[in-house]
């Protein structure tokens, strides 16, 4: 996480679910890269998001009940997961 999660309200919120947040700031992040081996996962959420809004279903919410929404959700889950499969 970055700093923008940064937030005492939701560290204690985190920590009642038995998570333990990691928040560094950039600058903390590039000196252990520099240090070590460590490699970032900052955008591993947006990138998410970018595959899914190829659907345009999702994209723009059409769907008037929310099942239909969450179906084509997963459906567009298991085809990106499914193209990560074949293409690598």
């Amino acid at each position: 996480m970055d700093k923008g999660y940064e937030a005492e309200w939701l560290e204690a919120y985190l920590k009642s679910r038995r998570y333990e947040p990691h928040i560094q700031s950039r600058k903390e992040e590039s000196d252990a890269i520099r240090m070590t081996d460590f490699k970032a996962h900052r955008w591993v959420v947006e990138r998410t998001r970018s595959w899914m809004n190829r659907f345009r279903r999702i994209l723009t919410l059409w769907e008037k009940k929310v099942e239909n929404y969450e179906a084509m959700l997963h459906f567009a889950c298991g085809i990106i997961v499914w193209n990560k499969i074949l293409l690598g």
